[in-house]
């Protein structure tokens, strides 16, 4: 039945008992009006199709985990079972507790066979460089993905699991130690990935769970209370004073103690310790940043705890060569500037003091080689005028071709951040076609993806068509650029997209990228003319069929230098690249046209996540 015609025929009724009432009750003076902000009433029979709906969706995400025992790929098996989990906690938490379970032991096995693809790669690539640079992926880790989403639920079922992960863990020894600055822990790293994870949803719940990490003085500790401090800076603050009486307690306390508590206080999320001989702390990333603003009080308990460490005497008839000389003439010369700026004068002039002994006890060519790295790296970079001048400098001095390309590629990065298309005349003059194209196809490809950051369409268009870019890179440009013209040119947004189909038409059809492309083409079509975007996913699908490495998740953009020992790149996840997105606009438009559609996919991984979208589109509540 029409529901429109449905609402006339439960609405008259209630209309004629109004109108009876009013009638015999005239002389009553009449109900006051509803408040402006009063919500309608719901309409029974949408309700009914709402319930009816989920119901469905439960139905469809309850067969598909129960499939996902049967799956080979455990990759696969873990973000199913676990993702399902996550969906179906309120309705049925113990299949859910069940299904986590079973998710755990696929991500265990899953992660070893990733570790031993990576070796396996790892040998074969410095095979294959003969001693040169190459790069390796990581894989993903799959049991953190399981643990946070137990966790999220049931800390408890997260504990399990991270008692699980500590049994393995060659580390595990180091929790005996109260301050274990090197501690490499994987299930402190993991404790750390949930409680930051629970911070921007539950505070309290990320608290409870970040708590043993408390217990030591480690950058994971130091990293969860600095992220606690962006919500709760009382909270965090008072949990670091009571690391710094920690420290300040313990006679083991040493440099990279300082250098760990100092994070939270000057450079937060950048960490650094004194690893060994001639270690330099910091980094150019500990610069630029300010500290955040904490009371003069917290502040001044640092520096007393600080200052004590650094200022501790050298032993009498210590060997002015040994290492541990010049690893505390380091340490003391690069926290001298915090001193300075932030100390009292009686602190600031005690390390000076220090570093004055120190420096008489290390031979001049040693002090030179650790000042200068360290003065370069406490002092602000160089405008970027001022640098690509110096790199000009140098190209002129240089006296071949083989000293003059990587100053030319420097100059082209340089140029190439910032968006300006001078990046491409540095490329053009590399000497070796290697590396000049490689730095090109880099240059044009980082110039698109900025040009789409800044909305700037006509610019990408340009690039399009005189750039140096793959056919995704192509085929993702113009699709951005047709939804930024969309409003203001529709026609025109459609024939970009037309184009960036024949793009995608001109892949390989085995290719990977090719199914992505045309994900990124429909979901720009979907927010455009949604006939159209049913039609362009028709293409998507079958070619997601043409190409088994095709997996519906962790689509990227990736663009990179990799030629003549030049190393650089960028990897940028797009959603629009993976079946989930675009497969919950279309769950919310037609429920059963999207179930169909999932329906044709032939390979296990593409129809799974496009299942799996279509029930969190319907049971997460998102509307038409």
């Amino acid at each position: 039945m029409n529901r429109n015609h449905l609402l006339i025929i439960v609405c008259l009724p209630i209309l004629s008992a109004t109108v009876g009432a009013q009638t015999s009750q005239t002389s009553k003076s009449p109900a006051p009006p509803a408040a402006a902000n009063t919500k309608p009433a719901k309409d029974p029979e949408v309700e009914r199709l709402i319930r009816e709906r989920r119901a469905q969706a439960q139905s469809l995400l309850i067969s598909l985990v129960t499939a996902a025992g049967t799956f080979n790929d455990q990759k696969l098996r873990a973000r199913t079972q676990s993702r399902g989990a996550d969906a179906l906690w309120e309705s049925d938490p113990d299949r859910a507790r069940t299904l986590f379970r079973k998710a755990w032991e696929a991500a265990e096995i899953a992660d070893a066979e990733g570790r031993q693809r990576m070796a396996e790669d790892v040998r074969a690539r410095r095979a294959k460089s003969g001693g040169g640079g190459y790069s390796v992926a990581s894989p993903p880790e799959l049991r953190k993905e399981v643990l946070r989403l137990a966790a999220k639920h049931d800390p408890s079922l997260g504990e399990e699991f991270l008692g699980k992960l500590q049994e393995k863990s060659k580390a595990g020894s180091a929790e005996n130690n109260p301050i274990n600055p090197r501690e490499k822990d994987a299930a402190s790293t993991q404790r750390l990935d949930v409680a930051k994870g629970l911070l921007s949803s539950d505070k309290e719940r990320a608290l409870e769970f970040g708590s043993p990490l408390l217990n030591t003085i480690s950058w994971q500790a130091i990293e969860f209370l600095s992220s606690l401090r962006e919500k709760n800076a009382p909270l965090a603050d008072d949990r670091y004073a009571s690391m710094l009486d920690l420290a300040a307690a313990n006679p083991q306390s040493d440099l990279n103690i300082v250098a760990l508590l100092s994070s939270y206080l000057f450079t937060p999320h950048a960490h650094s310790n004194f690893p060994g001989y001639g270690a330099l702390p910091l980094s150019r990333t500990m610069v630029g940043s300010g500290p955040p603003d904490v009371a003069p009080a917290l502040r001044a308990r640092f520096f007393r705890m600080a200052g004590e460490i650094l200022m501790r005497p050298i032993q009498p008839g210590q060997d002015q060569t040994a290492p541990s000389v010049l690893y505390k003439y380091t340490a003391v010369l690069a926290f001298i500037p915090w001193f300075e700026q932030f100390a009292t004068p009686e602190l600031a002039a005690g390390l000076r003091s220090q570093l004055e002994v120190l420096s008489a006890m290390v031979p001049a060519n040693r002090r030179r080689k650790q000042e200068e790295p360290v003065r370069e790296r406490t002092t602000p970079p160089k405008p970027a005028p001022d640098h690509e001048q110096s790199l000009l400098d140098r190209v002129d001095r240089a006296k071949t071709s083989a000293e003059q390309d990587p100053l030319y590629s420097q100059l082209a990065l340089l140029r190439g951040e910032t968006g300006d298309l001078k990046a491409r005349d540095y490329a053009d003059k590399i000497a070796d076609s290697e590396l000049r194209q490689s730095v090109r196809g880099y240059i044009d490809a980082s110039l698109a993806w900025e040009a789409i950051q800044k909305r700037d369409a006509e610019r990408a268009l340009e690039i399009v068509r005189t750039g140096e870019l793959t056919r995704l890179q192509k085929a993702w440009t113009m699709a951005s650029a047709a939804r930024l013209l969309s409003k203001a040119d529709r026609e025109r947004a459609l024939q970009i997209l037309d184009a960036a189909s024949a793009e995608a038409r001109r892949m390989d059809g085995s290719d990977a990228d090719r199914p992505r492309a045309f994900l990124a083409i429909a979901s720009a079509l979907l927010a455009i003319d949604r006939a159209r975007g049913w039609d362009s996913m028709t293409d998507a699908v079958k070619a997601a069929n043409s190409a088994p490495d095709f997996t519906g998740e962790d689509g990227q953009l990736t663009f990179r230098i990799s030629a003549k020992g030049t190393r650089s790149g960028h990897q940028h996840g797009l959603r629009e690249f993976d079946v989930a997105g675009v497969f919950q606009l279309l769950a919310v438009e037609d429920y059963d046209r999207a179930v169909a559609l999932a329906r044709v996919f032939e390979h296990e991984a593409p129809r799974a996540h496009a299942v799996m979208a279509i029930a969190f589109a319907v049971l997460n509540g998102q509307k038409k």
